[in-house]
Order: C-alpha cells, then sequence, then structure tokens
C-alpha cells in the first residue's frame, strides 16, 4: 500500500501535462465538435521541437512557446484541408498527422529519440522533482483552462463556441465559421503541443511514437470528466477543469491497474473499453431505460388488472 501511495505524486503530474493535452481535445470534440485526429501527430511534434530548441542550448521557456506555435501550424495545416479543400474532417487529421511523423523525424535529425540531461540543462518540471513539478503544472492547468475561459468569453470564442453547436445558424448570422473552425483547431492542437512539449522537459526525452494513442487518453479524460461533472455546473470554467479531473481519474486508475499486476499490453484496450462504455452511457439511457420504464409499468398494469 505504501508503495502504491509513493507512486501517485508521478501518476499526477502525468496526469496535469495530459490534462493539458485533454483540453485541446475538448475544444475540437465538444466546443467545435469536430472529430480531430492531428492529436497523436501534433503531441509528438511539441514534444521535439521543445528537446531540440534544449539541445541547441535554448531557454526551456522558448522551447515551450516554440512547441506551442509548432502546434499551432499543425492545426492550420488540418483546418486548411478541411475548410479549403472540403476534405472530412478525420481525414483531413489523418493526413496531417501522417505527414507529422516524417516532419518530426526530420526536425529530431533522421533521429527517432531525442533525449536532454535534466541534471545539466534547466527545465521547467523534472521527474527528478516530482512534488516542485507538480505544483507547476498544476498552476499551468489553472492558468490555461483560466485564460480560454476568458478567450471564449470574448466575442471571437462566443462565435467559435456558436460555430461549434450550430454552424448553418452562425453562418446565416454572418460568422465565418470556416475561420473559427480553423482557428479552433489551430487552438486546440497548439495546447495538445504544448502537453508535449512539457512531457518532453518532464521524462527528459522525446520520441516520434510519444503521442501515438493520445487522442484515446484526451477522449477518455474529456469523457470521464464531462459524465462525472456536467450536473455540477454548466459554467464552461468548471467544464473545462472538469476536464482536468477527468484526465486525474482516469491516471489513478491507469496507476491502480499497474499496481495489482494486469498486463500492460491490455491498457490501451482498457482506456478503449472505458471510452466506448461513457459514450455509450447517454444512449443507453436514452433507449434501454425508457423501456424498462414502460415494462415495468405495463407489469404493474396487468398486475392491477389481474386482481380485479
Amino acid at each position: 500500500m505504501l508503495e502504491y501511495l509513493a507512486s501517485l505524486p508521478g501518476a499526477l503530474c502525468l496526469a496535469l501535462i495530459w490534462s493539458i493535452m485533454a483540453i485541446g481535445v475538448f475544444i475540437t470534440f465538444k466546443v467545435l465538435n469536430v472529430a480531430d485526429l492531428t492529436v497523436d501527430g501534433s503531441f509528438a511534434t511539441g514534444g521535439i521541437v521543445c528537446v531540440v530548441v534544449m539541445a541547441h542550448g535554448g531557454h526551456f521557456a522558448l522551447a515551450l512557446l516554440l512547441g506551442f506555435l509548432a502546434g499551432l501550424l499543425c492545426g492550420l495545416v488540418t483546418g486548411l484541408l478541411y475548410t479549403c479543400l472540403g476534405i472530412p474532417p478525420i481525414l483531413a487529421g489523418i493526413l496531417t498527422q501522417l505527414a507529422l511523423w516524417s516532419i518530426n523525424l526530420k526536425i529530431a535529425g533522421g533521429k527517432a529519440n531525442l533525449a536532454i540531461n535534466a541534471r545539466l540543462t534547466p527545465v521547467l518540471v523534472s521527474q527528478l522533482n516530482i512534488y516542485n513539478s507538480l505544483w507547476i503544472l498544476a498552476i499551468i492547468l489553472v492558468a490555461v483552462a483560466g485564460l480560454l475561459y476568458l478567450f471564449f468569453g470574448t466575442e471571437l470564442g462566443a462565435s467559435i463556441r456558436a460555430t461549434g453547436n450550430n454552424p448553418h445558424m452562425s453562418k446565416a448570422q454572418g460568422i465565418n465559421t470556416k475561420f473559427n473552425i480553423v482557428l479552433g483547431l489551430m487552438i486546440s492542437n497548439g495546447l495538445v503541443a504544448l502537453s508535449g512539449a512539457l512531457l518532453a522537459q518532464y521524462q527528459g526525452f522525446a520520441d516520434i511514437n510519444m503521442g501515438r494513442g493520445a487522442i484515446v487518453i484526451g477522449l477518455c479524460a474529456v469523457v470521464i470528466g464531462t459524465a462525472i461533472f456536467s450536473k455540477v455546473s454548466p459554467n464552461f470554467l468548471v467544464r473545462l477543469l472538469s476536464v482536468g479531473a477527468g484526465s486525474l481519474i482516469y491516471y489513478i486508475v491507469y496507476q491502480t491497474v499497474v499496481f495489482i499486476g494486469l498486463d500492460t499490453d491490455l491498457l490501451k484496450m482498457l482506456a478503449a473499453v472505458i471510452v466506448a462504455l461513457f459514450l455509450g452511457i447517454p444512449y443507453l439511457q436514452k433507449t434501454i431505460v425508457p423501456r424498462v420504464k414502460k415494462w415495468k409499468k405495463n407489469k404493474e398494469l396487468l398486475k392491477e388488472g389481474s386482481n380485479v
């Protein structure tokens, strides 16, 4: 038990890092109502750009900024493929993700893995100092959520939310929906890349495959967070923070599963099952629950009729 408790701070650090990525997924999945699969590529892009910048003597803050900007470009490409060429958003994201694998490899100088020495190179967060990293990451998460809350409260931010809610009505009201979709995808992938950059600093290396399966983790956090905390408050800030809470829950479950000795090869499947269950529950509530109630009501009526 003590070993399990000792492992939780590290799991919480990872959860906070992935929370930022999950907020990016939330923007496309819930705000824009667009399925974007660029995430697996842009996450790795942020991490690799961060490590390359730091390996060449750049400051860790500059590395994070450039990683974020690289993510913006990834979202821009996906957005232009979708809005200008009419490619479905899922396919546009897949195409961008596919291209990013080669681009990331070139950025890394043809190497699949790049490392930085956290003992010699100053970093913002590191697994060598978990407790210090924990509160820094918590501040970053709250700051990101706060800035997004302020942005989506502006006229431009509200128009992005309106575009995702009802694109046809928004277009009829004179809103440039194509611009909003592109901007939303850019913000989303910028946050995803920032998360990848933070993870690269935290673990001390970046890998071109580090974003594989990131969309599943992001969806887990979004679905779990919104399912559990959706009735707490409709406030947009609460919804953003609920995504972070969903990521924390996911990683605590993840750490528990690892601790009890479940085969780690099954963890990705477990994540997919969790997402499927949380996505399917609302549908089952709308279809099966009314049928069960109707069946019980008919059973009671037949019972009353037989008594008469």
